[in-house]
């Protein structure tokens, strides 16, 4: 028995050192070790390379002033580092702050956007529903209409879940009823008891003629899946790829993630939110106390919807791939409902900041109860400021964040922005039993937002995110009660619990000035 212990324990340790996490992070040392060491050897020409280092970082901080896209934060904080590094900062934003390497990514989702324009259908009927219950409203909805671009839906049941394992009880029946196409797009996917179940059932189907598709970020998945996963599930007659695949070379660009979380049935059942396919997100892996997230279910033509955001990233990948409308886009029939619903879909590489203008939206046309879910909370001027004038108007803005952390860096500087919220009225809210990661909108008890997209500059500018609207009907009111029991399982957050003190407050203003650099 000892013989046999000793043997596992160490398979676990050759396990974890020649793991692909472990393996990137050697390789990408020894790069900056090679790096360093060219440096010295080379100092005999240091006059050289400080003028040429010089003269990158003056073109380079003038063509960041120079471009009218780039968030303001973003460039001062480049500009400080061009000032406290004059030399070396030019090739620092090179390697990770210029984003001209994403352009062929553009191009890509461009042309996809482009051939699939003709597949996204629209519902007159339930944008003159909208205008004539909600005019404000519709004016969000024509914004996301015209630049998303995302239609509005009626015909569309909405079921909300408070929980991932509430979310995955209902997943499977649907994965099982399956009989054309089976849509599956994840930031995470770990091994485990929920992807097992999933997985088996992805496979039985993919053996019964169901197309089924994968989609899953590389990064979210490098210490959780082997490298070769997506050969594996081809194997199994699952079309799989991972995004953006992680390659140790120092001068990538990693910054943008597929952040999504997608599955489509038929094109007529689709779910997201914010649980990934792993098990701390059903809490059958306690990692930060108890994980508290939330989804929703579409049945309806809204959930053709998110299934045409899936195959638009795939078209990305695959442009020479045609899609038969009939297969893996079909009309899915009207359902009874009371709410309409308009999922859309947000891209780092596209013109249209269109997650953050959407939230700025609900921020500005809320009149009574702002009530936000965010397990991050790392706010550019213009949502910091519109969420201080709406408590200042007389909103009454709730704010709710995690009462333990899973990055501790990343929760002091969420709440290195509690005194300026706090200041302005608005109330803040930490949830004590666990990890809040729940991205969930409540705005007048009208109109919810549920989806990916976290209150942060990854989800808001770095990443590819998905999210959905619902405007109206019953559902909310399950949304509003799941708010109040997170408000009554949390401690409010005062003044006196935040850092007012000199080195507090600096602490704080450093980690916000980095913050865009993250």
């Amino acid at each position: 028995m000892k013989k046999h212990n000793w043997r596992l324990m160490l398979r676990r340790v050759l396990n974890l050192v020649f793991s692909r996490l472990v393996v990137t992070a050697v390789l990408l040392v020894l790069q900056v070790v090679w790096l360093f060491a060219l440096f010295y050897r080379l100092a005999d020409y240091a006059r050289w390379f400080n003028a040429a280092g010089l003269t990158l970082s003056i073109i380079m901080c003038l063509a960041l002033i120079r471009q009218d896209s780039t968030v303001p934060e973003f460039k001062i904080s480049w500009m400080i580092l061009f000032a406290v590094m004059p030399v070396q900062g030019g090739l620092l934003y090179l390697l990770w702050g210029n984003k001209r390497p994403a352009l062929g990514l553009r191009r890509r989702q461009e042309r996809a956007e482009q051939a699939m324009a003709d597949t996204r259908r629209e519902d007159p009927a339930a944008a003159a529903q909208l205008c004539a219950a909600d005019p404000r409203a519709a004016l969000t909805a024509r914004y996301l209409h015209d630049y998303a671009p995302a239609p509005l839906y009626g015909g569309t049941a909405v079921r909300y879940y408070p929980d991932g394992q509430t979310m995955l009880a209902d997943m499977l029946p649907a994965l099982q009823s399956a009989e054309r196409s089976i849509f599956v797009e994840s930031f995470i996917i770990g091994m485990g008891e929920m992807w097992g179940q999933i997985h088996e059932i992805l496979r039985r189907k993919a053996a019964a003629g169901v197309d089924v598709r994968v989609i899953y970020d590389d990064a979210g998945c490098l210490s959780l899946l082997p490298h070769n996963y997506a050969e594996l599930l081809r194997a199994e007659g699952i079309r799989a790829f991972s995004f953006n695949r992680c390659v140790p070379v120092l001068n990538l660009v990693m910054n943008n993630r597929d952040h999504r979380k997608i599955m489509v049935i038929d094109g007529k059942i689709g779910f997201t939110g914010g649980v990934n396919l792993a098990d701390e997100y059903i809490n059958r892996l306690v990692r930060f106390g108890y994980w508290k997230d939330s989804g929703v279910r579409l049945e309806g033509p809204g959930a053709g919807a998110l299934a045409n955001i899936f195959l638009t990233f795939w078209k990305a990948q695959y442009p020479e791939e045609d899609i038969d409308i009939d297969r893996d886009l079909p009309a899915a029939a009207p359902v009874p409902t009371d709410c309409l619903v308009q999922p859309f879909a947000d891209s780092p590489v596209g013109r249209e900041a269109v997650a953050k203008n959407v939230y700025l939206e609900l921020i500005n046309q809320a009149q009574r109860r702002l009530q936000i879910c965010t397990p991050y909370l790392i706010l550019d001027n213009d949502l910091l400021a519109c969420l201080r004038l709406a408590a200042k108007r007389g909103v009454d803005v709730r704010i709710y964040t995690p009462g333990v952390p899973d990055k501790p860096t990343i929760y002091q500087l969420t709440r290195s922005y509690f005194p300026h919220l706090l200041r302005a009225g608005v109330r803040i809210f930490s949830y004590t039993p666990g990890f809040l990661h729940a991205k969930t909108w409540l705005v007048d008890d009208r109109i919810a937002a549920v989806g990916t997209v976290n209150l942060d500059y990854r989800s808001l500018y770095l990443h590819f995110e998905n999210s959905v609207l619902i405007y109206g009907g019953a559902v909310l009111d399950d949304v509003r009660r799941d708010l109040a029991e997170i408000e009554r399982e949390s401690a409010e957050v005062k003044l006196a619990d935040c850092r007012t003190g000199f080195f507090g407050t600096m602490y704080s203003a450093v980690l916000r000035l980095v913050a865009p650099l993250c």
